[in-house]
C-alpha cells in the first residue's frame, strides 16, 4: 500500500508542474521583440491583500469592496478553489485608464487580465500608482459564471 501510494505522490508532482509559483506571478513579462517596454510606477503607498477564495456561500474576493489610494499596491492571494485571477472589464473602468492599468500590471494573460494563480497561496500583485481615481470592477475569469466578481474603488 505504501508503494502505491508513493507513486501516487510521485505522479502527481511530475503532472503538477504546470503551475506558477507566487514569484512568477508576480513577475513582469518579458515583451516582444520591437515593443517597448512599459514600466509599472513604484509603490508609494499602502498594501491590501484580498482573499480569491471559494466558500460555503460562493466564490468571491475578500474584501469586496476594495478603497485604496493611487500608489497603493493589492495582493491578490489564492486562498482557495483556483486557479483564480483578476481581469477587468473594459467598459467598467475609467475612460482612457486602460493603459495605465496594464501598464501596472505584471505578466499580463491579454489586455486587463492578470496570469491564472495556480499555487496554493499564490499572489497575484498590483501597484496601482498611474491609475486614475474612480472604480474599476473586475472578475475571475474561472469563476466569472460562478459571481466571482469584485469592485475595487481608486481615490486620489
Amino acid at each position: 500500500m505504501r508503494q502505491w501510494l508513493a507513486a501516487l505522490a510521485l505522479t502527481a508532482l511530475a503532472c503538477g508542474g504546470g503551475g506558477q509559483s507566487a514569484q512568477q506571478a508576480q513577475t513582469p513579462a518579458t515583451p516582444a521583440s520591437g515593443q517597448a517596454a512599459e514600466a509599472a510606477a513604484p509603490a508609494t503607498g499602502t498594501v491590501h491583500e484580498v482573499k480569491m477564495e471559494v466558500t460555503n456561500s460562493g466564490d468571491r474576493y475578500d474584501p469586496d469592496p476594495l478603497t485604496i489610494k493611487v500608489g497603493d499596491t493589492v495582493k491578490w492571494i489564492n486562498y482557495s478553489g483556483g486557479p483564480h485571477n483578476v481581469a477587468f472589464y473594459p467598459d467598467s473602468i475609467p475612460s482612457g485608464s486602460a493603459d495605465a492599468l496594464n501598464a501596472d500590471m505584471p505578466n499580463r494573460m491579454a489586455s486587463l487580465s492578470g496570469p491564472l494563480v495556480t499555487d496554493s497561496l499564490g499572489v497575484f500583485q498590483v501597484t496601482f500608482a498611474s491609475v486614475p481615481p474612480g472604480t474599476y470592477k473586475y472578475y475571475c475569469i474561472p469563476h466569472e459564471a460562478m459571481g466571482m466578481k469584485g469592485t475595487l474603488i481608486v481615490q486620489p
